[in-house]
């Protein structure tokens, strides 16, 4: 038999794209050498989130007090918590091989090796195709001083049972500021490094300033423009030696490295001829085509965006463009979410980047303690902010506060769509919600704030 689509990978861009394929009606075979759903649902996205939720239950039972209700004798078992997680991951995994199996795509398991432009082997079994799909995701980054045994990367912590006494974790972007919310929040000592100047480097001054306030209150310890120099295994966990303004030394009982992954590119697919950049990337157009007619690239891989939601976009537009079609990935208008205390959700242009590129734009924010809705929940942290070309079309969106990663869709469909801040207005917000950010922003963009 061969197939008209053979899919590299059973990940976010991988699943969907073999399902959307096969509805699109072509003949679908997909390999996967471990789990179904890829880094998302078995160490990432899934499970940061069934942890997060866990501690966020925790950490609001521990100030349930300013609300009036009285709490006592309560703990957070870290066995319970992981069990409850791996039971969220299992049934993700399963769903997955239910979709796959319900839209009528091959499923087999095991290790697939590319042997020509047209056939490939999984185990002992040979696959012919017509068109190929590399979606074969990405692994964490480990280099020295961090390549010690025990070590731990976003790979291995989700086999964590039991709570540390404290916790280095190397890296401030978003994995590492999820986690660090986690652990705080159920009682660990948490230090977090970044070696860059602040915290979420790819996000705006503003925004990491509000979370680092945040964090540090949570009593996190943050470190930027700060050097691992040195990792030593001691008795009770490591010995770890820094640079910040001068040299110091801490020890902990685990370290986290979360500071980026790394396609998972192989030798097979060299040898195919693919375009790679520097990094070792599959290169790809906005129609997910590589530099070989038959062969397309989605997720991880092609090292554009690594989040799910865009890996999963860029399966669709891989396979509908096989079948004849003309989809084009819209990056700018792809949703970037962190799930901490308060959340933060960004689509579009950042502020920060609109100054160094010298585009024009206007601005309006809106603080989030004047919000109503924000003030029931005891929330004080954070703001709305849009941004406009200087025809007042939004180009960028972001939201810091209670419940951001929900709201952010309007945003996107507002970048998206490349809407007026006078066409935002005329939709009514419900009230009291954290979605009337949204209308509060662009009243103080246009000029016209009524509650400020």
């Amino acid at each position: 038999m061969v197939y008209d689509l053979f899919v590299m990978g059973g990940g976010p861009a991988g699943y969907v794209a073999a399902i959307r394929g096969s509805q699109l009606g072509m003949k679908v075979a997909i390999a996967e050498e471990k789990f179904l759903g890829g880094t998302c649902t078995n160490v990432g996205c899934i499970p940061t989130k069934a942890w997060l939720a866990s501690s966020e239950l925790f950490q609001s039972i521990k100030e349930s007090k300013k609300f009036g209700i009285t709490t006592e004798n309560f703990s957070i078992d870290m066995k319970s918590v992981k069990s409850r997680t791996d039971r969220v991951v299992m049934k993700g995994r399963k769903g997955i091989e239910y979709l796959l199996k319900k839209n009528n795509v091959d499923l087999l398991t095991g290790h697939a090796t590319v042997d020509n432009l047209n056939k490939a082997h999984v185990a002992d079994k040979t696959v012919e195709f017509k068109n190929l799909l590399l979606a074969q995701g990405s692994h964490p980054i480990k280099f020295p001083p961090f390549n010690v045994d025990g070590v731990m990367t976003s790979d291995e912590i989700f086999s964590l049972d039991k709570i540390p006494s404290s916790i280095l974790i190397v890296g401030g972007g978003v994995i590492g500021v999820e986690m660090a919310n986690f652990f705080s929040s159920i009682g660990s000592q948490v230090t977090v490094v970044e070696v860059m100047d602040h915290i979420l480097p790819n996000m705006d001054g503003d925004v990491a300033d509000v979370l680092t306030n945040s964090m540090k209150k949570r009593g996190i310890e943050i470190h930027t423009a700060t050097k691992t120099l040195s990792v030593d295994k001691v008795d009770n966990g490591f010995k770890v030696a820094f640079e910040e303004k001068e040299r110091f030394e801490k020890t902990f009982e685990m370290i986290l490295l979360s500071v980026g992954r790394k396609s998972n590119m192989t030798d097979d697919i060299k040898a195919l001829g693919v375009g790679l950049d520097p990094k070792g990337n599959v290169i790809t157009d906005d129609a997910m085509k590589t530099n070989i007619p038959n062969i397309y690239a989605a997720g991880d891989i092609n090292g554009k965006y690594m989040l799910a939601h865009v890996a999963s976009r860029e399966g669709i537009v891989a396979v509908t463009n096989m079948k004849g079609g003309n989809l084009k990935m819209d990056y700018r208008s792809s949703p970037s979410v962190i799930f901490t205390t308060p959340e933060i959700g960004n689509v579009g242009y950042g502020e920060d980047e609109l100054k160094k590129s010298g585009i024009e734009y206007k601005k309006g924010v809106f603080p989030m303690t004047a919000l109503g809705r924000a003030r029931t929940l005891e929330f004080n942290d954070g703001f709305g902010k849009i941004l406009t070309d200087k025809d007042e079309n939004i180009i960028g969106v972001t939201i810091v506060g209670p419940m951001a990663t929900e709201v952010l869709m309007e945003g996107v469909i507002a970048v998206h769509s490349k809407m007026s801040l006078e066409k935002l207005l005329d939709h009514v917000h419900p009230h009291p919600t954290i979605s009337e950010i949204y209308m509060e922003s662009a009243e103080v963009g246009m000029g016209m704030p009524i509650d400020l």
